[in-house]
């Protein structure tokens, strides 16, 4: 699957440059469903890119489990989803050394996710690399209730905590790795515009 071009947003909306490898440095790569195709990608341009590297894999219904575990990283461990994957992620950024680069590949809620433990972790964000690969669907938190729900592809959406009709902002919390939600007809009540997929 070939990495997602976005349209140019506000400024608060992340950029997925890609993976650009940085040769045999200590590394941490997390890689969900497609974002595997970066890994594999990254690994072609430069082998020694997974001689130090811990990778984690969540495959979300892809098979590239195989071909990720013969690239031969000094650790390599797969896990069913992110939050199974998280401690262990989280053992891994406590661990990482200085110069360590993290590589993250995969959908925009693992990506904001993982970003959002990495610099809570203390990791430079100029030591982070993310290339988004797969799904569009975003994660969404309401500005009204705070609740989060995870694989939005509609604009409007129903939130799934408080009820509320939400318009799917671009302006994306850093802090929590969601876009932000606000209540589509609060100066309206009951006029909402017609639901449509979320583009790129």
């Amino acid at each position: 699957m070939p990495r997602t071009e976005f349209s140019p947003s506000i400024t608060s909306r992340p950029v997925y440059p890609g993976l650009t490898p940085q040769g045999a440095t200590p590394a941490i790569m997390l890689a969900e469903g497609p974002g595997a195709e970066a890994i594999l990608d990254l690994a072609a341009l430069d082998a020694s890119v997974m001689d130090l590297a811990h990778l984690i894999y969540i495959p979300a219904g892809h098979d590239a489990g195989p071909r990720l575990a013969a690239l031969g990283a000094k650790m390599y461990r797969e896990a069913p989803s992110y939050a199974s994957a998280l401690e262990r992620y989280r053992k891994a950024l406590a661990d990482a050394r200085m110069g360590t680069t993290l590589y993250l590949a995969g959908s925009e809620g693992m990506i904001g996710q993982a970003v959002a433990e990495a610099l809570a972790a203390g990791l430079p964000p100029e030591a982070i690399q993310t290339e988004h690969r797969g799904t569009i669907a975003r994660r969404m938190q309401c500005v009204h209730c705070k609740g989060v729900t995870e694989n939005v592809t509609t604009d409007p959406f129903v939130c799934s905590h408080c009820g509320l009709t939400l318009f799917v902002r671009d302006h994306f919390s850093r802090r929590l790795g969601a876009f932000q939600g606000v209540c589509v007809d609060a100066e309206t009540p009951g006029i909402v515009p017609a639901v449509q997929e979320i583009k790129p």
